[in-house]
């Protein structure tokens, strides 16, 4: 078996400020090293479950997880691949099954002191008319293509929501938040969780209990509001998207591709 693993470091036990996410910022070196550490967990897990693991380093430039906290025969993916799939770039349909570990709160949310999505200019994402996070957008592409989702580590209101939108998903929650502080987790505590449920998810894989949660609709309604009046203008001209009111575009896809490919643009304005 296959295991794909999406990383991100906002959700991960301990970080808390905005420093701690961002190249040379204050506590960014100890940020990565919990970050590589609470994936080396996830990788184990399923290695020794005797699974191929890839792992998509997802945060920022790509380049935080440090190779040499993996797990022998772990293959890290560093930088971007400039495609639709981002945090996702890497997974095909070969995989079965996918991991998501440090997720956070969405924007529009007060899940979380470093809730967003995508990007910090980005006031909230709905997708069919509800609050969409990252993990909503990249499940959406791992269902389209056939792969399910087992898991997912990050802070509480990412693991609630997570669990109400995907059935039977595996969840480690990493920390509680409230306002401008969070509550964290021992990483030793967070590691041997992530690892125990790792396992039990690739097994439910074998027992062949693990489903497709995701009902992918032909049509897709996509709506970006953004902080600044002037992206969303900018976004306007995307072929098809709409200025619903001065911070907002509507934009609605014909298929999932579509929706991939509209996404990245409009969030890169």
């Amino acid at each position: 078996m296959k295991i794909f693993i999406s990383a991100d470091i906002e959700g991960i036990t301990g970080v808390t400020s905005w420093s701690e996410t961002e190249y040379g910022g204050e506590g960014y070196e100890a940020a990565c090293r919990l970050m590589t550490a609470e994936t080396a967990a996830a990788c184990k897990a399923a290695a020794d479950m005797g699974c191929d693991v890839v792992v998509k380093d997802a945060h920022g430039s790509g380049l935080n997880i440090n190779i040499e906290g993996l797990p022998v025969g772990t293959r890290l993916i560093r930088g971007w691949r400039c495609s639709p799939e981002a945090m996702m770039g890497g997974l095909d349909s070969s995989f079965d099954g996918v991991v998501y570990i440090g997720y956070h709160a969405p924007s529009g949310s007060d899940g979380s002191p470093l809730a967003h999505t995508v990007d910090r200019s980005i006031a909230a994402i709905k997708v069919n008319g509800k609050l969409a996070s990252e993990f909503t957008l990249n499940c959406m592409y791992a269902d389209s293509i056939g792969v399910p989702s087992l898991l997912i580590s990050g802070d509480e209101y990412t693991c609630l929501a997570a669990a109400d939108e995907y059935s039977g998903i595996e969840t480690v929650s990493t920390k509680s938040c409230v306002g401008n502080s969070t509550y964290n987790r021992h990483p030793e505590e967070v590691k041997e969780e992530i690892y125990r449920k790792v396992q039990e998810a690739v097994k439910n894989i074998e027992d062949k209990s693990i489903d497709i949660s995701n009902e992918i609709n032909e049509e897709i309604n996509l709506e970006i509001s953004y902080r600044e009046c002037s992206k969303a203008r900018e976004a306007s001209w995307y072929p098809g998207a709409i200025l619903k009111s001065p911070n907002t575009v509507e934009y609605k896809a014909e298929n999932i591709n579509d929706f991939m490919t509209a996404k990245k643009f409009l969030l890169e304005v």
